[in-house]
């Protein structure tokens, strides 16, 4: 058997790793980090052009003097050298004012005739006090409601709307003015309310103005004279309902609360049937302060209240002006409300029923108040 002679072996196989050229190679580098200024050197021994600038960092960098001033001037490079520097721009104070917000400049409704010269009066247009848009223009429905604002001259009325049914219907009690449009009834439903009985007519048209409280100062006559207080009622149907017997029995003013009462809409003045145009409707904003102001002019303050002994015919019986409050049906009177009041008084009840709806006590106190 012959073996292999030491020449024929693979010189790769033979050879050690690495090789002693890279043995040397580690020599060299370690040589050199001890070869001073001519190498790579120390930190201390490095050329000037790796020491610190001015102001920048690094621990070789040089202290700026405090009496040396700072550059100015545009940049001279860089993608920002049209930027001004700091120094140069406007302070806050001195910036111009691109997003001043401008000051509000009210813009009083116009005063116009009415469209197509109908009946009524002018517009007048009023702001509301407490910006809850009571000024502006509500549709009214049912025949009963938008005949009664139609022949009211107190009235701004702007469009009149009616199926050709109703127009038959109505026939001359239909003012020539406005000019009535005649539309179908799938066009009325879809412009009212949900569910409202319209009876196929409907009238856009501005509210009536508020004469205040201050215009009861003046007696009218020597008859009673008899004013409602609704403290905290808050359906339009009751309040609609009062106002139809108030304009029944001749009563000469309904007061609500300006938040707690609900607007003079459609639902309420079709409750109303035309009360709405008959008896002035008052908002104030305390009813404690009204009643204050009722109680100067004359007025005696009756509060309808079932936990007590006095009838209210007995109670307003050698009285000439009253002033009848009543509550809610949950809640009744307010403390406050209860105590301005002069006396309570309650209707003569069987016991049958706990307490009548707020619209059926208001149309008994009212039948008391007018047959005595």
């Amino acid at each position: 058997m012959s073996r292999r002679k030491p020449e024929a072996r693979n010189p790769k196989r033979s050879a050690p790793k690495g090789g002693a050229d890279r043995r040397d190679s580690r020599k060299e580098a370690g040589s050199r980090k001890e070869a001073g200024p001519e190498g790579r050197g120390r930190a201390d021994q490095r050329p000037a052009k790796f020491a610190g600038k001015p102001g920048g960092k690094g621990p070789n960098r040089p202290p700026i003097r405090p009496d040396e001033p700072r550059r100015d001037g545009p940049r001279k490079d860089g993608p920002h050298k049209d930027r001004p520097r700091r120094d140069d721009r406007p302070r806050r104070d001195e910036r111009p004012q691109a997003f001043a917000r401008p000051e509000p400049r009210p813009e009083p409704r116009p005063e116009r005739p009415m469209e197509g010269g109908g009946q009524g009066r002018e517009f007048r247009g009023r702001a509301s006090s407490h910006g809850h848009g009571r000024d502006l223009p509500a549709w009214l429905y049912g025949s009963h409601a938008c005949l009664a604002a139609l022949h009211n001259p107190e009235r701004y009325h702007r469009r009149l709307l009616v199926t050709r049914e109703a127009r038959d219907a109505l026939g001359d009690d239909l003012p020539a003015n406005p000019q009535a449009e005649t539309v179908d009834r799938a066009r009325l439903d879809a412009l009212l309310p949900p569910g409202a009985v319209h009876q196929g007519i409907a009238l856009l048209t501005d509210p009536l103005e508020d004469p205040g409280v201050e215009s009861l100062k003046e007696p009218l006559g020597e008859d009673r004279e008899v004013v409602l207080l609704l403290d905290h009622v808050t359906d339009p149907r009751n309040v609609g309902a009062i106002l139809r017997s108030a304009a029944a029995f001749g009563a000469r003013a309904v007061i609500v609360t300006d938040r707690h009462a609900p607007e003079a809409t459609g639902a309420l003045a079709k409750a109303a049937s035309g009360g709405l145009e008959v008896v002035p409707l008052m908002r104030v904003t305390n009813l404690a302060r009204a009643l204050d102001l009722l109680a100067e002019y004359g007025f005696w303050r009756v509060g309808l209240e079932m936990e007590t002994e006095k009838s209210l015919a007995d109670a307003v019986s050698d009285i000439r002006r009253v002033a009848l409050v009543l509550g809610a049906e949950d809640e009744g009177l307010r403390r406050l409300t209860r105590e301005k009041c002069d006396f309570l008084a309650k209707l003569p009840m069987t016991g049958a029923v706990e307490s009548l709806n707020v619209s059926a006590a208001a149309a008994v106190a009212l039948y008391e108040c007018a047959r005595g």
